[in-house]
């Protein structure tokens, strides 16, 4: 059985992802369509990229962050969410795919805008605005069934890419608490800045020295430039709506 099963590959999906492998959940994404941002002409407004950056280059690192943080990934729809005992709140969820594969997790976080059908069986509280469909959250991400938590705009957040990359972190840190995994903070300090003071490396915090700052700093700078030494051949996804497509 999986620690936490999120649905949905896009930004909020992604970004909950890393953050959950990172505390060392078993974390599995189940992603079908590609993410509405995939039809992105250029993303814009996002910190980091002053220029703005190709949306399908950013999706693709986003998504390589998430298996280095530990993801895994499958291909797939996601049809139905069950109980997998109504009696016992601790057995977790059976999720179904398109497919007819049955996937166990103590946790899901949902994060598959504008798909939400699978959550019927489960109650969680969507709402229909419109002919779409949102599903009611507490501040932290969490929905009425506890286990099951909801991210970015199917969380009615805004549908900027950075509001739902924090969204989709700020849900995972909500899962990674229920959980009862000790997290303190995804710092990598220098070598000195906690056990120098005297205290203790908080959980999910490491100290490092300057030769290992200064190489994870070359693989990071290797990873961009490698990333970007190419334009990408696939350029955005038209609206489906747009006649001839």
């Amino acid at each position: 059985m999986r620690d936490v099963c999120i649905v949905g590959g896009g930004v909020a999906g992604l970004a909950a992802a890393t953050y959950a492998a990172r505390a060392e959940l078993d974390t599995l994404v189940v992603a079908g369509d590609e993410s509405i941002l995939a039809r992105n002409a250029s993303l814009e407004n996002y910190p980091g990229f002053p220029h703005g950056i190709d949306a399908r280059r950013y999706l693709q690192l986003a998504r390589d962050g998430a298996v280095e943080a530990g993801a895994a990934f499958e291909s797939g729809r996601v049809v139905e969410a069950t109980r997998r005992d109504a009696a016992d709140l601790e057995a977790g969820f059976e999720l179904v795919t398109a497919s007819g594969e049955r996937i166990e997790a103590r946790r899901v976080i949902a994060a598959s805008w504008p798909d939400s059908e699978y959550l019927v069986p489960l109650d969680v509280g969507r709402s229909q605005r419109g002919h779409k469909y949102f599903v009611a959250v507490d501040e932290a991400g969490r929905t009425a069934v506890d286990g099951v938590y909801a991210a970015g705009r199917l969380a009615g957040e805004p549908h900027q890419a950075i509001v739902a990359a924090g969204h989709g972190a700020k849900v995972a840190l909500a899962a990674i608490h229920d959980a009862g995994v000790p997290f303190y903070n995804d710092w990598v300090a220098p070598e000195g800045y906690f056990t120098g003071r005297g205290r203790e490396v908080p959980p999910a915090c490491e100290e490092i020295d300057e030769e290992e700052r200064r190489r994870r700093d070359a693989r990071a700078r290797r990873t961009m430039l490698d990333a970007f030494a190419e334009p990408l051949d696939e350029g955005p996804t038209m609206h489906p709506d747009v006649e001839g497509r």
